[in-house]
C-alpha cells in the first residue's frame, strides 16, 4: 500500500491554515474532483481523489484530531480512529449546503462513504446542526507544570462563552411570545439564486438559515437567544499530557440554536529546571566528584518528587548514562511507565592543595606517567 500524502499537501495550504482557509482548499478540491463533473474514464480516479481531499478535511477541521496529526502524522491517526471515526462528526455540511445545484450533497457521501460500510452518520448530524446554527465549539490552552503532567490533575478553567438566555430559555423571544416561520424562505432556511449561470442554494439572508423568525426579540438578548458569560470550568487532566495533547470537554463549548459545542482544552508544559522530557522519559543531569567517579559509591539523584539514591560503580567515566526504570512518565494510553535517564558529570578539581597534589603525583608515578 503507497504511504498516504501528508493532509496539508492535499488540500494545498500551510500548517497555520485557518478553517475557513481549509474549508476554501476543500470546496474548491471538491468541485474539481467531483466524480460526477469528470468523463467516465476517469471517474474511478476522481472518487479515489475525492475521498483523499475528505478524508484531509475531516482530520485538519476537527482541533483534536488535527493535534494528534500534528504531532503524530499519519500513525497517530490510524492508532486512534477508524476509518468511520475520522468522518464522524465531520462538518461538510458548511461547505456543501448551498451546492445543491452541483449535485454536490449528502447522496454523495453516502454513495461514495457509505456504499464503503462506512458508518457516516455523524457526517450528517454535523450537516443539520450546521445549516440550524449549531453551537461553535471553543478552545483554550492551559500551561501546567511537568510534575501536574506526571501525574494529572484537575484544574478549574475560566471559559468566556455564549450560553442560552435565561430570560428566554434560548428562544431569542419575548417571554409569552415564540418564533414564527420565516416568510421569505417559508421554513427551509434556503433560498435559491443564480450566479454564472448557475441557480445555487445559499442559506436564508432573512432568518440565517433557521427557517425561522421571531416577531418580538426578548429584551434580554435582543433576540440571539444567548448571552456571554464567563463560566468557571473544572477540566480532569491525565497523567502524561504533553505539550500540544488536546483534551475534549464535551458540551461545553458555545451554545447554539441546534445545540452545544464542545470545549477543546490544548496543554502546554512548562519546563522544568531539571528534567527535559523525551517522549515518557526523564532526562537529569547528576555531577559527581573525581573519587566517586575512580572508586564508586552511592549519590542522590532528583525525581520529579523527592530524590532517590543512585549506585556508582567504580570506573564511572564521564557522560554515562544510567537508567532507572519505571521512574519516568506514565504513557497517557496505558502503555506502561518511562524510565529516568541519569547523565554523570565528572567535576574536575581546578585547585588542589599541597597534599592532594602530592598524592595526585603519586597516583600519576603508579600509573607509569610522567
Amino acid at each position: 500500500m503507497p504511504a498516504k500524502r501528508d493532509y496539508y499537501e492535499i488540500l494545498g495550504v500551510g500548517r497555520n491554515a485557518t478553517f475557513d482557509e481549509l474549508k476554501k482548499a476543500y470546496r474548491e478540491l471538491a468541485l474539481r474532483h467531483h466524480p460526477d463533473r469528470v468523463p467516465a474514464e476517469q471517474k474511478k480516479e476522481a472518487e479515489e481523489k475525492f475521498k483523499e481531499i475528505s478524508e484531509a478535511y475531516a482530520v485538519l477541521t476537527d482541533p483534536q484530531k488535527r493535534a494528534t496529526y500534528d504531532q503524530q502524522g499519519h500513525a497517530g491517526i490510524d492508532q486512534q480512529y477508524a476509518t468511520e471515526d475520522i468522518f464522524r462528526g465531520a462538518d461538510f455540511g458548511s461547505v456543501f449546503q448551498d451546492m445543491g445545484d452541483f449535485g454536490i450533497g449528502e447522496n454523495l457521501f453516502e454513495s461514495l462513504f457509505g456504499g464503503l460500510g462506512f458508518d457516516i452518520s455523524g457526517v450528517r448530524r454535523s450537516r443539520g446542526r450546521a445549516a440550524q446554527g449549531g453551537g461553535r465549539d471553543l478552545k483554550v490552552t492551559i500551561a501546567i507544570p511537568l510534575e501536574e503532567a506526571a501525574r494529572g490533575a484537575e484544574k478549574t478553567i475560566a471559559v468566556p462563552r455564549y450560553e442560552p438566555c435565561p430570560t428566554c430559555g434560548g428562544t431569542g423571544a419575548r417571554p409569552g411570545t415564540q418564533r414564527t416561520t420565516c416568510p421569505q424562505c417559508k421554513g427551509s432556511g434556503q433560498v435559491t439564486a443564480a450566479r454564472g449561470g448557475f441557480r445555487m442554494a445559499q442559506p436564508c439572508p432573512r432568518c440565517g438559515g433557521t427557517g425561522t423568525v421571531v416577531p418580538s426579540p426578548c429584551p434580554d438578548c435582543g433576540g440571539e437567544g444567548r448571552k456571554k458569560i464567563r463560566r468557571n470550568i473544572k477540566v480532569k487532566i491525565p497523567a502524561g499530557v504533553d505539550t500540544g495533547s488536546s483534551l475534549r470537554v464535551r458540551g461545553e463549548g458555545e451554545a447554539g440554536a441546534a445545540g452545544t459545542g464542545d470545549l477543546y482544552v490544548i496543554i502546554e508544559v512548562l519546563p522544568h529546571p531539571v528534567f527535559t522530557r523525551q517522549d515518557n522519559n526523564l532526562v537529569a543531569e547528576k555531577t559527581i566528584s573525581l573519587s566517586q567517579a575512580v572508586l564508586g559509591g552511592q549519590v542522590d539523584v532528583p525525581r520529579l518528587e523527592g530524590s532517590l539514591k543512585m549506585k556508582i560503580p567504580p570506573g564511572t567515566q564521564p557522560g554515562r548514562t544510567f537508567r532507572l526504570k519505571g521512574r519516568g512518565i506514565r504513557d497517557l494510553r496505558g502503555r506502561g511507565v518511562g524510565d529516568e535517564l541519569v547523565r554523570v558529570n565528572v567535576e574536575i578539581p581546578a585547585r588542589l592543595t599541597s597534599e592532594q597534589r602530592r598524592l595526585m603525583e603519586e597516583f600519576a608515578k603508579l600509573s607509569g606517567e610522567k
